[in-house]
């Protein structure tokens, strides 16, 4: 076994170990469904490099005059949402693991619930601090142009600008570098990111028939609710699969499909009228209030409970994180719905409003390479609907094996001159995607 850990309790003692180029794999929280954490030693134990633990770095947070939120070291969402709130605001990005560290999300790109209304995280980040290779802080502005960058590769990306994220990182802002990359470019010590002032909202949960028998409520749903996206602030969907790893007497499901929002309080008569109303499949009785609390607790308990189901099965996650544009969300449901018909327990869940939805399977031992086959489906299926494969948690470990299909040599090409301009001696995350062989 080559792997050694460290865990770093200052900046300086960061700043040295970048300084000393050894290859790291850095992490935090832990919280990835893209890096199997539990098998880092027996999928690398050949190879010698670091585990570098960045949780126990110093931290601080503070919101200036005009909104903005300054994060110094491993804050998660959690303690950032409680102290915004302690001074009447609210993040305007809200990621289904509360726990998880903000500047992970940041260099995953994870996005969340409330990008229905917000927008990405990506478009929330105002400012980035980070040591590069040689341990020296710099500060990366999002109104500062990232620079020249290969044409094809903009061009290609461009397919995918209305998504949350492409199969390949964005570079346009200078604060991109840090954004998507996974850490394989330098180690963020800092991050501002935009605010909302909290304001009074109400949560709502809506039944809906069992997609996998009739998906026509959820197409009418999604269509609809497109033209609230200035009232709505968050639109989730839980399936009644899903609703199955919680205990019985914390499921409101009645073993149907459910919608969640969180409606602007001002707002909520006019979806009651020209939303609710308007549905052609709904039945009042389906939908009934839910306090805020209730509505977080179900959506972080589901994810947690599925992984802790993979665990127990002795099985690394199947899961995908597709997103498609509203118009092919019906084809992404039936190419969900050809997956669920394979004989392996599966759940659907995710952002409903956006057409990003999550399906996980959930196999045995013995089911796991039908899992592979069908995830390969999947992905060339998602191919020939313009899809972004990975819209929200990045590439990390468990899907390198799909994601150079979405690529082209531009890809390759633009990677190659990053990691040789910023990480010479392949000292961050050296088994990142940028390092998938290619051409050139």
């Amino acid at each position: 076994m080559s792997l050694r850990k460290i865990t770093f309790k200052n900046l300086d003692e960061l700043k040295k170990h970048i300084q000393s180029h050894e290859p790291t794999f850095y992490f935090s929280s832990q919280t990835s469904t893209v890096i199997p954490y539990d098998k880092l030693e027996e999928i690398y134990k050949d190879q010698d490099f670091f585990l570098g633990n960045l949780s126990q770095l110093p931290s601080s947070m503070e919101l200036s005059d005009d909104g903005i939120l300054k994060i110094e070291g491993p804050v998660n969402w959690q303690d950032a949402k409680a102290y915004l709130r302690s001074k009447g605001h609210n993040l305007m990005t809200a990621p289904t693991e509360n726990l998880a560290l903000i500047s992970s999300g940041a260099a995953t790109s994870a996005t969340g619930e409330r990008c229905f209304h917000f927008g990405t995280l990506r478009s929330q980040i105002t400012e980035i601090k980070y040591l590069n290779h040689e341990g020296v802080e710099i500060t990366l502005a999002a109104d500062q142009n990232f620079g020249q960058i290969d044409a094809d590769y903009n061009k290609e990306y461009a397919k995918y600008s209305e998504f949350k994220n492409a199969p390949f990182p964005r570079f346009e802002k200078a604060t991109d570098l840090l954004i998507g990359t996974e850490g394989q470019l330098g180690v963020i010590t800092e991050l501002s990111i935009k605010t909302t002032k909290d304001e009074p909202v109400q949560h709502l949960f809506m039944l809906l028939p069992k997609w996998e028998e009739d998906n026509s409520a959820h197409i009418e749903a999604c269509n609809l609710i497109q033209n609230f996206r200035d009232d709505v602030i968050v639109c989730e969907f839980i399936d009644s699969n899903s609703f199955s790893y919680l205990p019985k007497e914390e499921r409101p499901n009645m073993e149907m499909d459910a919608l969640f929002f969180e409606i602007k309080m001002d707002a909520f008569e006019r979806f009651y009228e020209d939303y609710l109303q308007k549905l052609s499949f709904l039945d009042e009785e389906q939908v009934f209030e839910l306090t805020e609390t209730k509505f977080q607790n179900i959506r972080a308990s589901i994810p947690r409970a599925v992984f802790e189901a993979n665990s127990h099965m002795g099985v690394v996650k199947k899961g995908t994180d597709v997103q498609v544009s509203i118009e092919d969300f019906k084809s992404l449901l039936n190419i969900y719905k050809e997956m669920s018909s394979k004989g392996i327990k599966y759940n659907l869940f995710g952002h409903f409003g956006d057409a990003h939805l999550h399906f996980n399977f959930m196999p045995t031992v013995e089911q796991e390479d039908l899992c592979q086959k069908e995830l390969e489906f999947l992905y060339k299926e998602v191919i020939k609907i313009g899809g972004s494969p990975f819209a929200e948690h990045g590439i990390g470990i468990l899907k390198q094996k799909y994601i150079t299909d979405f690529w082209t040599d531009s890809q390759y090409k633009v990677f190659k001159n990053l990691k040789s301009t910023h990480d010479p001696h392949n000292q961050f995350f050296p088994q990142g995607f940028m390092n998938l062989a290619g051409e050139p």
